[in-house]
């Protein structure tokens, strides 16, 4: 039985925060630079490490590639080709991140046949597909999160639009309006993304104006004018920032969660929040980023199904909140004691797992006595071969602990 705690890599990229992860783990704040995401996993890029009993420090990747039945299951392993299939995350946004939508399993294997055959080499920074997998991914936010997701119902996005209808922009919100369905929007959002620049160089101030006339006026749309102006100030010239008007703007509040499943164009704004995802690095940029974006390939993964982006605070399931999905990689549920319950709970699954500690203390106990304590922003390796563990709270505060699983655990 082995209960091993991870030691985990810290991504700075720009849009980071330079508070929000070195206070969760205990470290010096402000960081001297932006640090954006904890990865919890075994992704190739950036693995998890644990220390062994010989105080040897080891990969995770390399420990489930030298035991992926033991450390993966038996099931997991041949799924997923003794692979772990997800990734965990901590999520710290203090500013927006680009836009962008993840390919279908079956979209992800054509085109990384496509760019292997045409000889694209996978760290190239025109590469789509490096990887031939899917990548759905879910966030549940940690404190309030801000983020768009998901194409807005049409008529919806029409009322938007004429709110802030400037002559340049009129000749567009009367395509939306004649066709106010998936098909207009398709239609729409093709127009807008492959506008000349100097089309663009038009549009996007008169734009901008009127959004900022209906911030002062105290319109019905001031949230998302609010963050049109956003992020136009910090990509002036881009075509994404009209993209932006058409898709829903969430404001998720402390254990709510969006699911983002393959083709949902989305951009996650600000704030803090775990993120699971399937373990790939494929990615359609639509903007607001210097990176790659290649046009044809975006419209060919993105799905102009609209409506309300669904929101999930969690199923209960005794004393966790299982949030669903239908993506075969993942799991993601939340476990939460309150300052007076320490009641124990045992938890057990047929697959690898990982427990992350957001609040609070306690205690993991293996069935064989093995025990570590898991404090905040900690996590723990739970591999498949171990059968069970208990959680024994401690201290007198609230605890609050995220549980990833393989999406076929149960």
């Amino acid at each position: 039985m082995t209960v091993e705690l991870l030691r985990n890599a810290v991504r700075p990229y720009a849009w980071g925060s330079r508070t929000t992860i070195p206070e969760l783990l205990g470290r010096p704040v402000p960081a001297p630079h932006p640090e954006a995401e904890l990865w919890m996993g075994a992704h190739p890029g950036d693995p998890s490490r644990i220390e062994g009993p010989d105080g040897i420090e080891r990969s995770l990747l390399d420990l489930v590639e030298a035991d992926p039945v033991g450390q993966l299951g038996e099931q997991c392993a041949e799924r997923w080709g003794g692979r772990l299939p997800f990734l965990l995350k901590i999520l710290a946004a203090e500013e927006p991140l680009s836009m962008q939508a993840h390919p279908s399993a079956e979209q992800a294997a054509e085109g990384h046949a496509r760019e292997e055959q045409a000889g694209i080499p996978r760290d190239a920074p025109n590469r789509n597909y490096p990887d031939p997998t899917a990548k759905p991914e879910l966030v549940c936010a940690l404190t309030e999160f801000h983020a768009l997701a998901g194409f807005r119902e049409p008529n919806r996005t029409v009322a938007l639009l004429k709110a802030i209808e400037t002559p340049g922009l009129a000749r567009f919100t009367v395509l939306l309006e004649e066709q106010p369905d998936s098909d207009g929007l398709r239609a729409l959002f093709t127009t807008w993304i492959t506008l000349p620049q100097a089309s663009l160089d038009e549009l996007l101030p008169e734009v901008l104006e009127a959004c900022v006339q209906h911030v002062r006026d105290h319109g019905e749309f001031a949230a998302e004018c609010r963050t049109i102006l956003e992020l136009g100030e910090a990509h002036p010239r881009d075509a994404g920032v009209l993209c932006a008007l058409l898709l829903n703007r969430l404001t998720l509040r402390a254990g709510e969660a969006i699911y983002l499943p393959a083709g949902n164009l989305h951009l996650y704004l600000h704030g803090t929040a775990v993120e699971i995802l399937a373990n790939s690095d494929n990615i359609l940029r639509c903007g607001l980023t210097p990176k790659h974006v290649d046009v044809p390939e975006l419209l060919r993964v993105v799905d102009f199904g609209c409506g309300e982006m669904p929101v999930q605070d969690g199923t209960p399931d005794g004393r966790l909140a299982v949030y669903h999905t239908d993506a075969p990689e993942f799991e993601l549920s939340r476990i939460e004691w309150a300052a007076d319950e320490r009641d124990e709970l045992l938890v057990h699954c047929t697959g690898p797992q990982i427990l992350l500690c957001t609040a609070g203390a306690l205690r993991v106990i293996a069935d064989d006595g093995e025990q570590v304590e898991l404090g905040r922003g900690q996590s723990v390796w739970l591999p498949a071969s171990d059968p069970a563990v208990r959680l024994k709270p401690l201290g007198d505060t609230p605890i609050q602990v995220f549980r990833a699983t393989a999406g076929t655990c149960s």
